[in-house]
């Protein structure tokens, strides 16, 4: 049976499997993204399948990780063959989520909160939309950024309610964060991704992601510390020798 036709028969099955087992690490998921993306430039390409072992030098990771991440969901590849990229392009866009249309509301229309609804209308083309804005500060009601309505703050949860939104985008400082999170999971969001630099606390039906962008530039700041502690020590031993 070809790649592509044993693929399309395993989405169904691969997603039935994944809500029957157990919860699949927060590191594998992080992961899928990055697989996806370097399917898309296979398909660009014109590749139409791909070894594991190629797959594995493209990626940066090892061919047995990559099999590993993979069988948390199904059997996509077949041996003697590999995988199909354009089957496990589909499998792992629906495994993410991303075969589906989602309708976000963004919460904060300052600096940060124009910068990330610029990006996803500019960058993004996976179905996600930003439908509308909201703010307390009366200079920005009623304006738009890029071509979104900046709306009042005290319509938030009727307008959530009424839209039925799926995505809350938090931009807004750390004190009022929560706040906002509390607002957003009452109107019933199904989903939160947060920009403040806060832990935030959502009831279980509401899944979360925050992006602390401090915390990648400190984890950036110790790779180059460590490197350069490392170019010291060779220096050392050089000079000592």
């Amino acid at each position: 049976m070809a790649e592509d036709e044993a693929g399309s028969r395993l989405t169904k099955g691969a997603r039935t499997m994944r809500r029957k087992n157990a919860k699949i690490s927060n590191a594998v998921i992080r992961r899928l993204p990055r697989y996806r993306r370097y399917l898309i430039e296979l398909k660009k390409k014109g590749v139409d399948k791909i070894s594991s072992k190629d797959f594995s030098a493209m990626i940066g990771y090892t061919a047995s990780q990559i099999r590993q991440d993979l069988n948390n969901f199904g059997d996509f590849g077949q041996q003697g063959y590999g995988y199909s990229v354009e089957g496990l392009y589909n499998e792992i866009s629906a495994i993410l989520g991303l075969d589906k249309e989602y309708k976000m509301v963004l919460v904060g229309a300052g600096n940060l909160g124009q910068a990330i609804s610029k990006y996803i209308i500019n960058m993004m083309s996976d179905g996600f939309q930003i439908v509308a804005a909201f703010e307390v500060k009366p200079a920005l009601i009623g304006t738009e950024v890029e071509g979104i309505r900046i709306l009042d703050y005290e319509d938030l949860v009727t307008y959530v309610e009424d839209n039925n939104i799926d995505i809350g985008i938090i931009c807004v400082n750390t004190g009022n964060a929560q706040e906002v999170a509390d607002r957003l999971s009452f109107a019933g969001i199904r989903g939160i991704w947060n920009f403040a630099m806060v832990d935030l606390e959502v009831p279980g039906h509401v899944a979360l992601e925050s992006v602390h962008l401090s915390d990648s530039l400190h984890s950036l700041a110790y790779h180059m510390t460590a490197r350069r502690e490392e170019a010291a020590a060779v220096k050392r031993l050089l000079k000592d020798e």
